[in-house]
């Protein structure tokens, strides 16, 4: 990172054109969270975790120019469970680990049809499914990586960037299949056109796991494809929005795996004074050339599909349908809090060949914000049929941010 300390350097000791612009911003984060997980099938089916995460740093900028360095740690307070890394395989799994790590450590420069960033920094694509940052995890992910966002014209974005190490969930402490690091020459371009029905994506993610010595490079994939997400008012107080999206993905690089699998979703949201009601289906296929692999999202927040039970970070090999119906009420002010909000979403999963049924699942949650405040209670109960077992899980949460 010797070029980032330089370059922030030669920001502070700019000439007095630039220190007339020059501004330092500071970054505070915190979080506080309890997470209990129940699992069947566990010699100690039960984890409780409570753990703290702060992030602190700075921005400095002058001109189109700036510089972002923000360090981060994780504290398990109650460590009454299994991290993933640490404490006893057989609890249930809260993928929290502690940790101590250089978070973001990047450089950008900006202009009205130009974003150039380079260094290690979050990549959060579209609605995260393929390439995203993992917010929820303490840990967060991040990438190593260069970037760059052009909008030549109004209404068109292109935007692609080439990342050479993803920095895991795992921390500094990962190893093995849950590596703090993952190598390879990763690339992930999107180019987006703005239309009166909504934004119409053709994307391209090249993704290169190298970890030959636990996976055999199995998830490294190419994957092309179409996304439209838009949104049409129906009238003063009711809105409809709606995504759809195609995409084909194969075996890529050092992959041993030769496959070739479909994506689709179709999700519609309808908001009427308050009330949410969505539905979608959702379907990451089983190979069609037979092979025993499946439609597999690596770098996605696989925490926002599929359940917060976590039962399909990893795609099945039969692939799988995942049909879910949703609804909730929110307020805008209710007494202290702002931005109060109920939802609750039930899923149904099926597999993609063999006809299988894996099982349900219903998802509640409660959040608000008071103040630079966001409180959340959450729960997911996982019932099984053939895939997994029976879990439940509860999180507390506040988020404070500067």
């Amino acid at each position: 990172m010797k070029y980032l300390f330089a370059s922030a350097a030669a920001l502070a000791v700019a000439g007095p054109a630039c220190a007339q612009d020059f501004a330092l911003k500071p970054v505070a984060e915190a979080r506080l969270r309890y997470e209990h997980a129940q699992q069947d099938g566990l010699a100690e089916d039960d984890s409780d975790a409570v753990t703290v995460r702060a992030r602190a740093g700075f921005t400095a900028s002058s001109g189109g120019f700036s510089a972002t360095m923000v360090g981060q740690g994780t504290l398990a307070i109650v460590d009454d469970y299994y991290d993933g890394l640490n404490g006893a395989a057989t609890r249930p799994i809260i993928a929290d680990p502690q940790n101590v790590a250089l978070y973001i450590a990047q450089l950008q420069y900006r202009t009205s049809a130009l974003t150039l960033t380079g260094g290690r920094q979050k990549i959060a694509l579209d609605d995260e499914r393929f390439v995203g940052n993992v917010a929820f995890r303490d840990n967060g992910q991040t990438f190593d990586a260069v970037r760059a966002e052009l909008t030549p014209v109004k209404g068109v974005k292109l935007d692609i960037a080439y990342a050479w190490s993803v920095r895991t969930i795992w921390g500094i402490d990962g190893v093995g299949a849950r590596q703090q690091a993952i190598g390879g020459d990763n690339l992930f371009a999107n180019l987006s056109y703005a239309t009166p029905l909504g934004t119409i994506t053709g994307f391209a993610y090249l993704v290169d796991q190298d970890e030959a010595a636990v996976q055999a490079y199995r998830l490294s994939s190419q994957t092309y494809g179409l996304r439209l997400a838009g949104s049409h008012r129906l009238s003063p107080a009711a809105q409809i929005g709606y995504q759809l999206s195609y995409a084909r993905q194969s075996d890529y690089h050092c992959n041993p795996n030769d496959y070739a699998a479909d994506y689709w979703l179709a999700d519609a949201t309808l908001d009427v004074q308050g009330w949410k009601l969505n539905a979608g289906y959702e379907i990451l296929g089983a190979s069609k050339n037979g092979a025993l692999t499946s439609f597999q999202t690596p770098l996605g927040t696989n925490f926002k599909f599929q359940g917060w039970a976590d039962k399909f970070l990893t795609t099945p090999p039969d692939g799988i349908r995942d049909l879910y119906v949703g609804g909730g009420y929110g307020w805008k002010q209710a007494g202290p809090f702002s931005a109060l909000t109920l939802q609750g979403v039930w899923h149904r999963f099926d597999s993609d060949r063999r006809d299988q049924h894996y099982g349900d699942e219903w998802n509640l949650i409660a959040s608000a914000k008071l103040r630079r405040t966001q409180l959340s209670v959450r729960y997911a109960r996982y019932d099984a049929h053939s895939f997994a077992t029976d879990s439940q899980k509860l999180w507390l949460q506040a988020d404070w941010s500067l």
